[in-house]
Formats: structure tokens, C-alpha cells, sequence
């Protein structure tokens, strides 16, 4: 019974070790860098606004096969709710292909 029990750890060790493909910096994953198949920095990507369903806006980058989403912060951190768009709508273009128009779905 004991062999099965180590058998099986030892298993699942190997398997979860192999989830992280990454670099880890000390504080955590690397978020910077876009990990779809392209490999381009964020700054290189084009941000769209999210209002959510309480009217403050979100940075969106949406590249195909991976999404972001960040609330937009003032400098002192307080959420931005600009009403740029009505709740729960996008503005501009933040994925491949899209139009940019106001009310694309998210």
C-alpha cells in the first residue's frame, strides 16, 4: 500500500513541475511579456477602455490568444470613470481585427 502512495506522489510531482515554463521573478510571474505565439512586449500591443457594469474603466489588450485586463488608475490610485463608454462597452481597437467601434462586446 505504502509503494502505491509514493508511486503516486511521485507522479504527481513530476506532473505539476512542468506547469511552470516561465521566468519567475522574485515577485512572481513575469505579466509583462505577452506568452502567445507572437513573444511581444505589452507596451508593443494596442490598449483598448472596458467600462464595467459601475461605469469606471479598464486597460484591455486582447491579442487572440491571450487577454489582459487592468483597471485604469488615476496617479493617486483611484479608479478612472470617465464615461468614455456606456457600462459594460469597449472603445478602441485592442484585438486583431477588430473595428474599435463603441459597443463591441467584450
Amino acid at each position: 500500500m505504502n509503494i502505491i502512495k509514493i508511486t503516486a506522489l511521485v507522479g504527481l510531482a513530476t506532473l505539476v513541475s512542468a506547469c511552470e515554463d516561465f521566468q519567475v521573478t522574485q515577485q512572481g510571474p513575469d505579466k509583462s511579456v505577452d506568452r502567445g505565439i507572437d513573444k511581444k512586449h505589452l507596451s508593443q500591443l494596442e490598449a483598448g477602455i472596458w467600462v464595467d457594469p459601475n461605469g469606471c474603466d479598464h486597460w484591455i489588450i486582447d491579442d487572440g490568444v491571450e487577454g489582459y485586463l487592468s483597471a485604469r488608475l488615476d496617479k493617486y490610485g483611484k479608479p478612472v470613470c470617465s464615461g468614455v463608454a456606456p457600462p459594460t462597452q469597449t472603445v478602441g481597437d485592442f484585438k486583431k481585427g477588430s473595428t474599435g467601434l463603441i459597443g463591441d462586446p467584450v
